[in-house]
């Protein structure tokens, strides 16, 4: 897979999603960016210096919705090559007995639904088109391992992106569809701008939490979304290296 390929990139709005589409353009991808609210999404068209971008306002929750955008995708470039499986919510903080049923489906619906949703379009393009085949990159996050206090909803959602990655992965070989995950630790966006002030621990106390820089994400889908249909990074996880994850508990 190289540039001049179309990517698909849900939650291109803003944080992990707004810089690595930019980053795909910049390679010279053809990059459709999703997202609920367009203004967002040409703002991270601008952002890219080069490249040929497709503003695609979509709900991940919407079955229509998400359909309307593979549409949308094969009417102007006739294929996808990769999707970067990307949208996704915190939701409200809280323990298993705190959280509202509405909540907890609105988690459920955006996270992994969404995803689930996307896939099944990309798939369905990617087995279908020739040549065939093409990559999906699900993010997951490093509570697809260990869970942060207050997260049931969103902890459980991304524990359940990594059985959805390993599907896709075994159900793809007939078609040259790759599947891989990337799960990211305190990357810096706005998600964990508040880190700086501290984080709840394990334990309860508050800790001030390493970030990196969300340029390194970009390099490692970058590298993963470059290779070769014959080969695949099933999961890679990067965090800022002094992060509390190992041991987080």
């Amino acid at each position: 897979m190289s540039a001049g390929d179309v990517a698909v990139v849900t939650g291109a709005g803003s944080g992990i999603g707004r810089v690595v589409g930019a980053a795909l353009l910049d390679a010279g991808w053809r990059v459709a960016l999703a997202g609920r609210r367009v203004e967002p999404l040409r703002e991270t068209a601008a952002g890219a210096s080069s490249g040929e971008a497709l503003v695609v306002p979509t709900d991940v929750t919407d079955a229509a919705s998400v359909a309307a955008l593979f549409g949308t995708v094969t009417e102007r470039w006739g294929r996808v090559d990769l999707l970067f499986n990307n949208a996704g919510t915190f939701g409200p903080p809280g323990a298993v007995d705190e959280i509202s049923v509405d909540d907890w489906r609105r988690v459920v619906d955006t996270n992994l639904t969404g995803a689930f949703l996307c896939a099944h379009h990309a798939y369905a393009v990617m087995k279908g088109q020739r040549p065939q085949g093409g990559r999906i990159i699900n993010n997951g996050s490093v509570s697809a391992h260990a869970p942060r206090p207050g997260s049931v909803a969103y902890t459980a959602t991304k524990h359940a992106i990594t059985g959805l990655t390993k599907s896709i992965s075994l159900d793809g070989r007939s078609s040259r569809i790759a599947c891989g995950q990337i799960d990211i630790g305190n990357a810096a966006t706005q998600m964990t701008a508040g880190f700086a002030g501290g984080a709840r621990q394990g334990d309860g106390t508050m800790a001030t939490e390493p970030t990196f820089d969300a340029a390194h994400v970009c390099d490692a889908v970058l590298f993963m979304a470059g290779l070769p249909l014959d080969a695949n990074v099933l999961f890679l996880t990067i965090t800022a290296t002094a992060m509390p994850f190992v041991g987080r508990g």
